[in-house]
């Protein structure tokens, strides 16, 4: 059986059998038709299914070298590797075919994209001018809400789901969050944010322990698109480039701890990353702000 065949049956099993969507099943046979295609001028006749069971690992290597040439990124060949993966497997199941050197391929890894942060000046005019949208009690919560984002470097999710019996104290003290894999962490305050919160409870609609500390205008748990669509709105009214959104708030938390002298370890912790490893990455160390930072803080630097 020639492959392209092969290729029509696996594409026609996947569909019906395992009812993938018919967008999966489109990108999937693209994928492995790219793959073939590479093979009859790579092999030098167009590949049967003993040719597919003889490729060596350095074949499939010289597969992805060529998307790599040919200017794909390494998500997208990453997804040309699954594709192929998953023909494979088909192809032992249902005529016998295997080939334990695709075992030997690495899939190709992909650098998260760093989320970029904003100068100081624009995170402060979204944090203490957000509320000048809208009017009332909402205009309120909006500048509490952005406030803690910035001075407290949580995520959107985190914030909204706090209820009010977590709202920081007028007087002062942590806030304890829930993050991801339900983790705890406390992180501090700022006066300035319990100042706007303390103004935001004392109107609040729902008042209540066990209330949501940001509901929305009709009510309810405040939902994240409302806060996204919100922040969008004030960055196209000022003027703010427009990677200006509350996770960027996040972003901006940290790196601006970091440029003013914070250790990784403790901006590790009060973000609530697992592995600092992450927390270097998501901060986007500059190496020359670690030298700074290395001069004026080592004994003999």
């Amino acid at each position: 059986m020639q492959a392209a065949e092969a290729r029509l049956l696996f594409l026609d099993w996947l569909a019906h059998e395992r009812r993938a969507s018919p967008l999966t099943v489109l990108a999937y046979g693209a994928d492995i038709k790219s793959f073939l295609d590479f093979l009859i001028p790579h092999l030098g006749e167009e590949p049967d299914l003993v040719a597919l069971s003889g490729l060596r690992a350095a074949d499939f290597r010289a597969w992805l070298t060529s998307g790599a040439n040919d200017g794909l990124g390494a998500a997208t060949r990453a997804r040309h590797v699954s594709a192929v993966r998953s023909y494979f497997r088909y192809l032992a199941r249902q005529h016998g075919m295997d080939n334990p050197q695709l075992a030997l391929l690495a899939t190709p890894k992909s650098r998260k994209p760093l989320p970029k942060s904003l100068t100081a000046s624009h995170a402060r005019a979204i944090a203490e001018h957000i509320g000048e949208l809208t009017e009332g009690e909402l205009a309120l919560r909006d500048t509490a809400l952005f406030a803690l984002l910035y001075g407290s470097g949580l995520r959107i999710a985190e914030a909204l789901a706090l209820n009010q019996r977590d709202a920081p104290k007028p007087s002062g003290g942590a806030l304890r969050v829930t993050g991801k894999g339900r983790k705890q962490r406390e992180v501090p305050v700022l006066a300035a944010v319990r100042e706007a919160m303390a103004a935001w409870l004392a109107v609040h609609p729902e008042p209540g322990p066990d209330s949501p500390l940001f509901v929305g205008a009709r009510g309810g748990r405040l939902n994240a698109r409302i806060a996204q669509r919100a922040i969008q709105t004030f960055r196209e009214m000022y003027g703010l480039p427009s990677h200006a959104t509350p996770h960027a708030l996040r972003h901006s938390f940290a790196t601006h701890l970091l440029a003013g002298g914070a250790d990784l370890r403790s901006i590790q912790e009060l973000l609530g990353h697992a592995s600092l490893s992450t927390t270097q990455r998501y901060t986007a160390v500059d190496p020359a702000q670690l030298m700074e930072v290395w001069r004026r803080t080592h004994p003999r630097g």
